[in-house]
């Protein structure tokens, strides 16, 4: 197993830069999911990392050893592909075996080395078959199989579940986990499905046309997002959104938004006055807010909206309640039992600690301003 690290890495092809400047570390033994959109540069890293692409500029070191300039074969990476890339012609038992083949392994080696990855991804029994005698999730196994069959230093995982169906998904993601902590080896994972990355991760790195937005575990990264697209892309409903103007209530920065005032907390009103901002957002989560018939009691300390029903999606476990707010739509996430009526008027809460402030700007939350003023501040 070994540390992955990247310094300062881009890709271009022709104008389009779709890796630009990233510099990671891939600590070794530990299951990292990078996470973007489509077309964000997700897979092109992983690429980059298994050699199939060279970067433009940077370096990529696995431990000690700079492998940019050598090949895939001579990088001992374990890649898994989306769509399996079996060979149809050859049984399950040659596909595993193939790589091993290709490096001239010893046959009694190579039977030894693929009843015993067969055997702890539980497919001994279909050895004799050919791919397409087999369900999408032991295709999955096998493919899994003939990666980890070479002893890689680093699995690479491009999307290996997204072909599956829902519920096969959900059973194999907790599978490749176990397996993945059992054998400590260094997993790289791409996917655009946030669950699964929430769900798999020791550390997820957000990434979005070509740049890393956030690097942290799946708690952090969700609690705190570094930015407005962190923010609005993590999450199912991701945050709301609603523009917000800064006023003075006695010398003290206070936040107009959807014709309610919200006041910040003094780190956040600092932060404020410090960067001179006129306007925010404001963004909190769906599963944060509360409907409440009346307004909040007097003493409640948060961001009070007030909204109109407009859409009720029942879920079995919980609703998700869309209400309009000063004509821009908000969602909130309420128990089974609660679901309002369309046009119903109803009283949003969110509590202080919940609600996020950002630059409209530069995109930054406000603990992210704060370190980036402070680092301004500070001597060369």
């Amino acid at each position: 197993m070994v540390e992955v690290r990247l310094e300062r890495v881009s890709k271009r092809f022709g104008r389009v830069v779709a890796v630009n400047e990233v510099s990671l570390v891939f600590e070794d033994g530990r299951f990292t999911v990078l996470l973007g959109p489509s077309g964000s540069g997700k897979s092109t890293l992983l690429y980059l990392i298994a050699g199939i692409y060279k970067p433009t500029s940077g370096r990529i070191f696995f431990g000690d050893r700079d492998v940019t300039e050598l090949p895939p074969k001579e990088r001992n990476v374990g890649l898994v592909f989306q769509n399996y890339a079996l060979y149809p012609h050859m049984t399950v038992y040659d596909n595993i075996a193939f790589p091993l083949r290709l490096r001239g392994v010893p046959e009694p080696e190579i039977d030894s080395r693929v009843q015993e990855v067969a055997k702890l991804l539980r497919i001994e029994e279909l050895l004799d078959r050919y791919p397409g005698q087999l369900s999408g999730g032991q295709q999955q196994r096998v493919a899994l199989a003939r990666a980890l069959v070479k002893r890689p230093a680093v699995l690479l995982l491009d999307e290996p579940l997204s072909n599956l169906d829902a519920l096969l998904r959900l059973s194999i993601r907790a599978e490749l986990r176990k397996l993945q902590q059992s054998l400590g080896i260094t997993a790289i994972h791409v996917t655009h499905d946030q669950a699964e990355a929430m769900s798999m991760a020791d550390k997820i790195v957000v990434i979005d046309r070509g740049r890393v937005q956030q690097v942290g575990p799946p708690e952090e990264v969700y609690e705190r997002p570094r930015n407005l697209f962190v923010a609005t892309f993590i999450g199912s409903p991701p945050s709301n959104t609603l523009p917000g103007s800064v006023e003075s209530d006695g010398g003290y920065p206070v936040v107009r938004v959807a014709g309610s005032t919200y006041r910040p907390g003094e780190e956040e009103a600092r932060v404020v006055e410090e960067a001179g901002l006129d306007r925010v957002v404001v963004a909190f989560r769906p599963e944060h807010a509360r409907l409440l018939e009346a307004p909040p009691d007097e003493g409640f300390d948060g961001l009070s909206l007030e909204g109109e029903v407009y859409l009720v999606e029942p879920l079995g476990k919980e609703n998700i309640v869309t209400l309009t707010v000063a004509g821009l739509p908000v969602k909130t996430v309420t128990p089974p039992e609660q679901r309002p009526g369309p046009g119903e008027k109803l009283y949003i809460a969110v509590p202080r600690p919940r609600v996020m402030l950002f630059d409209p700007d530069t995109g930054l939350n406000l603990w992210s301003l704060a370190e980036q003023l402070a680092a301004a501040r500070r001597p060369d």
